[in-house]
């Protein structure tokens, strides 16, 4: 037999055996006592977006559960208020909510520019993952955001330590096997790096 030639994957197929029928039946769980899927939580743009609150580390609570405010989506800063913004929220132990503030700065960052705000979105979810727990996302996270980062060490862009996040990021490297509890970095080299609070 080929390709469509009666051949039945699964056995019978429910309805009329057309594929609309199977797909209507896997959809709807067939009536077979388990409840349709949730639908999905949107935004006011109709986009996909979780409403469930988040802990300081940006993981998803239960509906319901007191979470941290997040950071709002699609805010035009400066590059200073960007870089204050994402310090706060490192400083305040939310490295997760970090990340969306210079997501944010990313995605509107002329192109000559994007490589530096990537890197920076991606270190702040490397040591979101090592606080996590998750050494595998943060060693992964950590090296990309130090490539990013690299082509600009000799000329930094808006004051940003781009060396001593070099070495903040390989000296965290370095020790996620260990379990230390990571250093705060700091954006603009204003002073040496503290510890997290845990």
């Amino acid at each position: 037999m080929g390709c469509g030639a009666g051949a039945q994957l699964g056995g019978p197929s429910p309805g009329n055996g057309s594929l609309s029928a199977v797909i209507v039946a896997a959809m709807t769980d067939g009536g077979a006592g388990r409840a349709a899927p949730a639908p999905r939580d949107r935004d006011d743009a109709g986009r996909a977006r979780n409403a469930r609150p988040r802990d300081g580390l940006g993981r998803p609570l239960p509906y319901g559960a007191p979470g941290v405010e997040r950071a709002p989506e699609g805010v035009r800063r400066t590059p200073d208020a960007t870089l204050s913004e994402a310090q706060r929220l490192l400083d305040a132990g939310m490295p997760f909510h970090a990340h969306e503030v210079l997501e944010d700065a990313w995605k509107q960052a002329p192109s000559t520019l994007r490589g530096l705000w990537r890197g920076l979105a991606q270190l702040a979810v490397g040591l979101t993952h090592a606080l996590r727990g998750n050494t595998t996302g943060a060693r992964s996270l950590l090296i990309r955001g130090t490539a990013s980062i690299t082509p600009y060490r000799d000329r930094p862009p808006h004051g940003v330590d781009v060396a001593g996040l070099l070495r903040w990021s390989t000296n965290l490297t370095e020790q996620l096997d260990v379990g230390a509890v990571p250093d705060v970095p700091r954006l603009c080299g204003q002073g040496a790096a503290t510890p997290m609070q845990p």
